[in-house]
């Protein structure tokens, strides 16, 4: 099996040749001092801890699962100490608010450092992925007593996040939502509800997981415009921060997947948790679409994650694989990578994640001059690309990641794992290939949100006045 390679050499060459990444970064009020000398020697010890905690635990993450039992999620053997490790070497605060006990690194270094855990391990990246969505959606909309709770634990990593909108009635229509908030009438609501497909809904990593629910306050309009946002933490926060009695939330089952098998998505119950409103009533999607979006452009890099591993173990197969005889006849049998159709396939997999990369890279470049810019027109231009850029990054690079894991298995000529039962090519690539579905769906399926994009670009007004659809 071949081991995963950080790019970091394409990595180097994109920074410093392609992006003027050094003057950028001069430009940016609080980026000064970064440079991609910097960016490179940190994704360089970033390459180290994905090949060295985070890849061993693949395999035995995919084939041991999560499990549910009295109540409480286990994640598989090794999970727990792994993100402990990377909370406590610092990886999880890489881009966050140093207001909030974040590093406060550019957007650039975030994405590329999630690339390479979306190559090794994606079912271990959903965690501290979903977490620095929420932490997005309470730093913009949250007051700031919730800020102050909440947001230093989960920038650290040492809390984590989950995001609750599916109901088995409402997914892809959020309108549909029937989850209810009742005020109590100290400043927080009683949730009561049912939420599927619930990505890190419970684990076993310690600390809080910070929940955050889309609901219906009494007498809220029908559709979109009657749902707010609440958080919920599994824990209760007490007068000194430290953690309390179990809110009234418990997970019902967990779902079965294709794939992602080490993430456990959860089948959430909320019987009367306690929640505070995040945001204004009534305007839940708006607050949540921060969460969203930042969660899509996340979602995209999993696919160029994808992309990247799947060539790399293809082009190491194809080099070790002997099969056929040569172009002229003279050899054989040969490496199969000597097949012209064999590297069509291996250089349109290097295209796409060639490609995927470099955009990927401009994409959050922007996101850095819209966040820090001085020049407000700079900003507001620089926005309206991410806004662009956004599903176009989800779509594409998803679809790229399960085209190259296909690409893969083409080139694989075995068809079961060893009789000794060790990981072989077939066994993982089938791995790869079943988890590179999931983050084709998640935040939406592309074909569902495209359909939904044209009507609205059709129907402008129409569409805008719809309190019962959203396109997600």
């Amino acid at each position: 099996m071949t081991s995963y390679a950080p790019p970091v050499s394409d990595i180097t060459f994109l920074l410093g040749e392609v992006f003027d990444f050094d003057g950028l970064m001069r430009r940016l009020p609080g980026h000064e001092d970064v440079n991609a000398d910097l960016a490179v020697s940190i994704l360089d010890e970033a390459g180290k801890f994905c090949v060295g905690v985070l890849e061993p635990l693949n395999r035995s993450g995919d084939e041991e699962g999560c499990r549910l039992g009295n109540g409480a999620v286990s994640t598989p053997k090794g999970f727990p100490e792994a993100y402990r490790a990377f909370v406590e070497a610092g990886w999880a605060g890489l881009s966050g608010d140093p207001e909030y006990s974040g590093q406060g690194l550019p957007r650039v270094v975030q994405i590329l450092v999630d690339e390479m855990i979306s190559s090794v391990n994606l079912s271990f990246g959903l965690f501290p992925g979903l977490t620095r969505g929420a932490v997005e959606a309470i730093s913009r909309h949250a007051n700031s007593d919730l800020k102050a709770t909440y947001l230093p634990k989960m920038i650290s990593g040492e809390w984590t996040g989950a995001m609750a909108l599916t109901e088995a009635a409402a997914g892809t229509d959020l309108g549909l939502l029937t989850t209810k908030a009742e005020p109590v009438g100290d400043g927080s609501y009683r949730i009561k509800g049912t939420k599927i497909f619930i990505s890190s809904g419970d684990h076993d990593f310690g600390g809080n997981i910070i929940h955050l629910i889309l609901a219906r306050l009494p007498g809220a309009p029908k559709g979109v415009k009657g749902i707010s946002l609440f958080l919920a933490p599994k824990f209760l926060i007490g007068k000194d921060g430290s953690l309390g009695a179990r809110n009234d939330m418990s997970v019902g089952s967990l779902e079965h997947k294709m794939g992602i098998h080490a993430q456990p998505t959860c089948v959430m119950n909320y019987d009367g948790a306690i929640g505070w409103l995040v945001g204004e009533a009534g305007r839940g999607l708006n607050a949540m679409f921060t969460m969203m979006n930042a969660e899509r452009l996340f979602v995209g890099i999993q696919g160029l994650g994808i992309a990247e591993a799947a060539n790399q173990k293809a082009t190491g197969y194809a080099r070790e694989r002997l099969q056929g005889r040569s172009s002229d006849g003279t050899r054989g049998p040969v490496a199969i990578i000597e097949h012209p159709d064999v590297r069509r396939m291996l250089l349109t997999g290097r295209s796409l994640a060639d490609a995927s990369r470099a955009l990927a890279i401009w994409t959050a470049m922007q996101m850095d001059i819209a966040a820090r810019h001085p020049d407000e027109a700079a900003r507001r231009e620089a926005d309206g690309f991410v806004a662009l850029l956004t599903p176009v990054v989800k779509a594409a690079f998803t679809d790229f990641g399960f085209e190259t894991a296909v690409a893969r298995s083409r080139c694989s000529a075995a068809t079961a794992t060893s009789a000794n039962g060790a990981w072989s090519s077939s066994s993982e690539t089938r791995a790869l290939r079943r988890s590179t579905r999931a983050p084709t769906a998640f935040r939406r399926s592309t074909s569902s949100a495209a359909s939904c994009r044209w009507r609205m670009a059709r129907w402008p007004r129409a569409f805008s006045r719809s309190s019962s659809r959203i396109c997600v």
